[in-house]
């Protein structure tokens, strides 16, 4: 679908900001710079007739928004936790967008049902409710099994979802590709890569059989955590467009003024909330990349329930290592460890000097350290931020995009609860647990055992192994770049007698 077409979806995008009065609010909201004000402005107002009316009814960005579509509606659910970005009054109007969206109709959700699921809803729920919840990809209702009288949520697609997303998304890559041509100190951020993760991730988020997958992990993942709880999955009654799992009942973590009439804790379940994100991260490497207050409930007993699975992120061990260092260096303001982190882990290009790389991560941190949180400016910060990452050419990591933005999100849901609350304070039990268990003696012990099984495999084929290329080595006709020491296959040579050794050391240090 990509192609000039694309062009008019962007220009309409403009056009229904300003149509609608959002862009002025939006610039706004976001500090823009003045000179973006000025452009987005004279780029939006000679086509404005053009853009998309929206609800009347809804405040100007929220309107807009809505009437853009889903992929839109996904990034105003990010801001929705980010008031100490776009103001009070901003983050409260796009709360509305997590989770109180207008339904589709009950007879769409009925053809849905009896289409994936091959029986009439009648058949298979004895009570199927009218829509609780509608976000921008799916709605869910609350029904009870025929067969087995079990409460359950029944989440179902919105129709004609997957047509919707692939449009915004072209049009994505074409603003991408426009950023990338017009600005070439952009690329360094990869707009196109972090486009084209998006579409990955939601590509997955579409196929409610993914979802399932991904519920049914995080469940068998945290069944441990006091405090924290994942619904189990019914796999019989899910397919791709229709998932089922257990009823929870609790109350929407949005709606503070309840919680503490309720007498729930809101400063522990602020803390719990980036603690818990934080443990799944680290501890799993697998974790809820979507963690906004429509996806977050508490239940009865103060245990946090986490709901839709459609974007869950992943990160393989050596990445969590890097990840808890950095935290912990800038937890301890050792900020010359976090600058030797990012440099070893190839953040940071090699002709750079670590020493100035180390003050001008201080310049981030030292700000928010011995500060009421309520009153740092989280706008101004990342602005900081991303002034030192291109001062040293910084290249945006795609496999971390998911840790960074719900990094982001769950931060801004904890202080939605305490807005005094400290990320740094909060982090640094759970981080300190990690350090202590992942980088050290220990996490060293684990390692040489983990190679020395994967070595272990080859262990009748070493000599053979050894001995051919012993004999390669020793032939003198054989061109100088095989005979030599560091040609090819000396390195075969030396990585099996270094291997022999290894599991030789390992067998001693065992016994």
């Amino acid at each position: 679908m990509r192609g000039p077409h694309n062009i008019w979806r962007l220009v309409r995008t403009g056009a229904t900001f300003e149509r609608t009065g959002a862009m002025k609010l939006a610039l706004e909201a976001l500090d823009a710079p003045p000179m973006l004000r000025v452009a987005a402005r004279i780029m939006g107002w000679p086509f404005k007739w053009l853009g998309l009316k929206g609800d009347p009814s809804m405040p100007p960005v929220l309107r807009a928004l809505t009437a853009l579509g889903p992929a839109y509606i996904k990034f105003g659910q990010i801001m929705s936790t980010r008031p100490d970005v776009v103001g009070d009054d901003l983050a409260e109007q796009l709360k509305i967008l997590q989770d109180k969206l207008p339904p589709f109709s009950m007879q769409a959700a009925h053809r849905t049902i009896e289409s994936e699921l091959g029986r009439p809803v009648d058949e298979v729920f004895s009570d199927f409710s009218e829509p609780v919840a509608a976000a921008s990809i799916a709605q869910v209702h609350r029904a009870t099994v025929r067969d087995t009288g079990q409460d359950v949520a029944v989440k179902i697609l919105r129709p004609h979802i997957e047509r919707d997303f692939r449009r915004d998304i072209d049009a994505f890559y074409l603003a991408a590709s426009v950023i990338e041509f017009l600005s070439p100190s952009s690329r360094r951020l990869h707009p196109s890569g972090v486009v084209r993760h998006f579409d990955t991730v939601v590509k997955g988020e579409l196929d409610l059989r993914m979802e399932a997958a991904a519920a049914a992990e995080f469940h068998a993942n945290t069944q441990r955590d006091a405090g924290f709880t994942v619904p189990a999955m019914n796999w019989e009654l899910s397919a791709r467009r229709v998932m089922t799992l257990d009823w929870a009942a609790g109350l929407p973590l949005g709606e503070v003024a309840q919680l503490r009439d309720a007498g729930h804790d809101l400063n522990s379940l602020g803390a719990r909330v980036i603690q818990m994100f934080l443990r799944h991260a680290l501890r799993d490497g697998y974790f809820h990349a979507d963690m906004h207050q429509g996806n977050l409930k508490v239940a009865e007993n103060g245990d946090l329930i986490a709901l839709d699975f459609g974007i869950m992120g992943r990160i393989d061990a050596y990445t969590r290592r890097v990840y808890a260092e950095i935290l912990m260096g800038f937890i301890r303001k050792d900020y010359r460890r976090v600058a030797e982190v990012h440099f070893e882990a190839g953040y940071v290009p090699a002709d750079k000097v670590v020493d100035e790389f180390a003050q001008a991560l201080r310049s981030v941190g030292e700000p928010i350290f011995g500060a009421d949180a309520s009153r740092i400016s989280m706008a101004r910060l990342l602005a900081h931020l991303f002034d030192v990452t291109d001062r040293f050419g910084m290249e945006t990591r795609i496999e971390l995009l998911l840790l960074q933005r719900t990094m982001v999100v769950v931060e801004g849901v904890s202080r939605t609860l305490n807005p005094s609350l400290n990320m740094w304070d909060v982090a640094k039990p759970v981080v300190e647990e990690y350090i202590m268990d992942n980088i050290g003696p220990r996490a060293l012990a684990r390692d040489l055992a983990a190679t020395a099984a994967v070595l272990a495999r080859f262990g009748p084929r070493l000599p053979q192994m050894a001995e051919r290329a012993l004999k390669r080595l020793a032939e003198p006709d054989e061109p100088e770049k095989n005979t030599s020491l560091f040609g090819p296959v000396g390195w075969v040579g030396v990585g099996v007698m270094l291997a022999s050794l290894f599991l030789m050391m390992v067998g001693a240090l065992q016994g």
